[in-house]
């Protein structure tokens, strides 16, 4: 895995994360008793984005490295997904083909 790949799966695993982690102990403004004029009610009371952005960094990077372990250890390769044969596999003789 070269370092591009590396950090687009950090990415991808960072938001997944977030976007699970974001509605946790959601409070609106209206549950909250005190919605602000101009915004709707549903409308977080108290976000806590900084908490949640850090809380989502340390979930997803204990998933990176396991799921980086798991590409680097040659566990899991391309060629595992190849549902349609279009890969390089050996034929039984050892031959490609």
């Amino acid at each position: 895995m070269n370092i591009t790949a590396a950090i687009v799966l950090f990415a991808m695993i960072w938001f997944m994360v977030f976007f699970i982690v974001l509605p946790q102990r959601f409070v609106s403004q209206e549950e909250a008793g005190s919605v602000v004029p101009g915004t709707p009610r549903s409308a977080p009371a108290d976000a806590q984005i900084k908490r949640k952005a850090k809380l989502t960094t340390m979930i997803a990077l204990g998933l990176w490295v396991v799921i980086a372990g798991i590409i680097t250890s040659g566990w899991v390769t391309v060629d595992d997904f190849d549902y349609f044969g279009r890969g390089q596999h050996s034929a039984p003789d050892g031959t490609n083909g």
